[in-house]
């Protein structure tokens, strides 16, 4: 019904406008009793079907990524399409507007989305007083800077987040690699991302002392514009600052092959989509090959069939994230991608 019936509807506005038409629908939804309507269609329980990662035990391995829920308004609303877990954030310490509108593109001829949002959020605390309803989900809170925050200053940034969200999340992801703020991605680089990593691993040992409870996981997200001598990096950053595991792929910023009109196509941001599809899956099966599996990987980027999934999930993801092809095919995708698994155990 979705593809056929809500999708074409919703697809004649504008991007972002839909984003938040579907919001207070889904919102207002659930509030006329339609919760147990949606857990009852799409929610698969099954014991194969859950994952322990990080000290985590996931009801199953099919999770939304961050970018959907910014501020966390709706994750008790988004768990009833089955999601497995939920990613909040990006949030910044500071409330931002992100980028002049119009910033969000569908390259429906790609099933793609080019999206240049900037972070934009109410702020971490805001996002905190959101985080403390009772949930039943599994919860990741996606952490980045300011856009005002110079680089060498950016550690703050994400220290004050990693403060705020602790105990409210059940772990965090480290995004230095949102192409839509300035300078972000030279985080990325070794020194620096080092430096970064080992600064938050250490803030959050103190933390878990001090209130004398399990350390938060902390994941790093990367770009899929890295080269493999970068990946490589990667893999001996996280042996040396011995973080939880990745987060492949954020959007990218290649425009290869595509068949949108290219005005449209060449829109300054980050693709998402099925065009991302073979490169996210290279980069998992490269970082899961050279580090012997040594850390868990989240695969996202492309996921638009539960063929897609498994491809993913073969080439060494541990979990998967919907985003794009959330969008594109509706919440039955959830499903059917758990269902493949199931067939498949």
């Amino acid at each position: 019904m979705y593809k056929f019936l809500i999708r074409p509807l919703l697809f004649l506005l504008d991007p972002e406008k839909v984003h938040h038409l579907s919001f207070t629908l889904i919102k207002l939804a659930s509030q006329i009793g339609f919760a147990a309507v949606f857990r009852s269609l799409y929610h698969l329980k099954d014991k194969r079907l859950e994952r322990e990662l990080f000290g985590i035990k996931f009801q199953n391995p099919v999770g939304l990524a961050a970018g959907f829920d910014k501020d966390a308004r709706l994750y008790n609303e988004l768990s009833n399409f089955g999601f497995g877990f939920i990613e909040i954030g990006t949030v910044t310490p500071k409330p931002q507007t992100g980028n002049p509108k119009k910033r969000l593109f569908r390259l429906k001829a790609d099933q793609a989305i080019i999206n240049r949002m900037g972070f934009n959020n109410l702020g971490v605390f805001e996002a905190v007083e959101n985080l403390k309803k009772k949930h039943n989900v599994i919860i990741g809170g996606n952490i980045g800077k300011n856009k005002i925050t110079p680089n060498h200053l950016a550690t703050k940034d994400y220290l004050i987040c990693l403060e705020a969200l602790f105990d409210y999340v059940d772990y965090f992801v480290v995004n230095v690699s949102s192409p839509n703020t300035p300078g972000l991605r030279e985080l990325q680089d070794k020194e620096p991302l080092t430096a970064l990593l080992k600064d938050l691993k250490r803030e959050n040992t103190k933390k878990a002392e001090k209130m004398s409870v399990r350390e938060k996981p902390i994941l790093l997200k990367i770009a899929p514009d890295l080269t493999n001598d970068q990946l490589l990096d990667i893999i001996e950053i996280v042996a040396e600052t011995r973080i939880a595991g990745i987060i492949a792929t954020n959007t990218t910023i290649a425009r290869e092959n595509l068949k949108s009109d290219n005005v449209l196509a060449q829109e300054k941001g980050g693709l998402s989509g099925k065009p991302l599809a073979n490169r996210s899956t290279e980069v998992i099966r490269f970082l899961s090959e050279k580090s012997n599996k040594a850390f868990p990987i989240i695969g996202v980027g492309g996921i638009h069939s539960a063929e897609d999934a498994l491809e993913k999930l073969e080439a060494g993801a541990d979990l998967i994230q919907l985003w794009t092809g959330f969008v594109y095919e509706g919440p039955v995708l959830v499903k059917k991608i758990n269902k493949a698994i199931l067939n498949q155990s």
